[in-house]
């Protein structure tokens, strides 16, 4: 398994634009804990480990409070993954280690 700690600074293509969300991420074994914050708003967050990919619930607060379900699959320095919005759709997101 690849060393997947670290922050990344990731962009989510939804249909309000571009959201920018920063991703810090400390593995446990099958788990992880982290942050995410950005224009969708801040919260703590944690999920599953499964080879390279994070899957995590976040809650958003702007610009209306729900439930998005994540995964991110990070090879090297780059994350690809997508942000399922309920009935809203799923949305690209991608991103790239920070330092």
């Amino acid at each position: 398994m690849a060393n997947l700690d670290g922050t990344y600074d990731c962009t989510v293509k939804s249909p309000l634009g571009d959201q920018n969300l920063t991703l810090t991420v400390k593995t446990e074994g099958s788990s992880f804990t982290g942050q995410a914050s950005g224009a969708m708003g801040a919260s703590d967050v944690s999920g599953e480990v499964e080879g390279d990919t994070l899957k995590w619930k976040q809650q958003m607060t702007s610009p209306m409070p729900m439930t998005l379900d994540c995964s991110a699959t990070i090879d090297g320095d780059t994350v690809t993954g997508q942000v399922g919005a309920g009935a809203f759709g799923s949305f690209p997101l991608s991103g790239a280690r920070k330092g």
